[in-house]
């Protein structure tokens, strides 16, 4: 089958074992770009994604951040917000009182915007990964600016020792799972966004409004949890070789690790 559209998780999936996109990977989306557009979505926000796309050379295609929280599209050079979908303040304020009572570090996420309560090891490691330098800020004084001007977070990042990000799991899965994506990446680490969201919900919206392309047409690739979805979504879902089980099991494919170069593997077979 001829595959129209690209879309790729980053960590694990197309960055190598030092966060960075090999020689290989850049050369094969090199020679795809110009007929394929390439979609990078991820659980990042915006900005750590931008310089992942210079690279690629891919600046103007679309992406998806915030696991689908925010699509971005460059139709007139500048970006736009096809969609935009935050979790309420309200939500936020009672996570905050919660992990007050804790060492759980907070991080709060709005297009590009990343707020910290100080420079901890969390945000200095978050940062090292993400090339993004965030704002220390106290979260409070955020959260009423951002009352009153009516927005909220796209995403919640909380960070800290596995037994209390274990009490925040269960405290939110209880109170507001009606409401929430919770979702644990690590033992350490827990991403909160909307529940209206996922990295597929968000593909489908942008291949509708913006592609003339199907989701059969389109190859990902992923490794983690929120991935499962997509991939079971898509023409050719593909796990890379150190995905978890559980996204393994349900890929049409498996391919090589991320540190082995498996996305461009795979893209070179399909499209070489």
């Amino acid at each position: 089958m001829s595959y129209k559209l690209l879309c790729s998780d980053i960590d694990g999936t197309l960055l190598n074992k030092d966060r960075e996109l090999s020689k290989r990977t850049i050369n094969i989306i090199h020679k795809i770009k110009n007929t394929k557009p390439v979609v990078l979505i991820s659980s990042r926000m915006p900005k750590a994604m931008r310089h992942l796309q210079y690279e690629l050379e891919i600046p103007k295609h679309p992406l998806i951040a915030y696991n689908g929280g925010l699509i971005l599209t460059y139709d007139e050079g500048t970006p736009n917000a096809l969609l935009s979908i935050e979790i309420s303040m309200e939500i936020t304020a009672a996570i905050l009182k919660f992990i007050q009572k804790s060492t759980i570090h907070m991080s709060l996420y709005h297009g590009d915007e990343w707020f910290v309560p100080q420079m901890d090891y969390w945000a200095n490691r978050e940062m090292n990964n993400t090339k993004v330098k965030p704002a220390v800020a106290e979260l409070e004084t955020v959260c009423e600016n951002w009352n009153s001007k009516n927005i909220g977070p796209h995403k919640i990042m909380c960070m800290g020792e596995k037994g209390e990000i274990q009490l925040l799991e269960n405290y939110l899965n209880i109170h507001h799972a009606t409401d929430l994506n919770i979702y644990r990446s690590k033992d350490t680490y827990l991403e909160i966004a909307s529940k209206q969201i996922s990295k597929l919900s968000a593909l489908s919206i942008l291949l509708d409004k913006k592609f003339n392309i199907n989701l059969e047409d389109v190859i990902a690739f992923g490794d983690n949890y929120n991935d499962i979805e997509l991939l079971k979504g898509v023409g050719l879902g593909v796990a890379v070789g150190n995905a978890r089980e559980e996204v393994k099991a349900i890929a049409d494919k498996i391919t090589l690790g991320n540190k082995e170069d498996g996305v461009a593997i795979t893209l070179e077979e399909i499209w070489l």
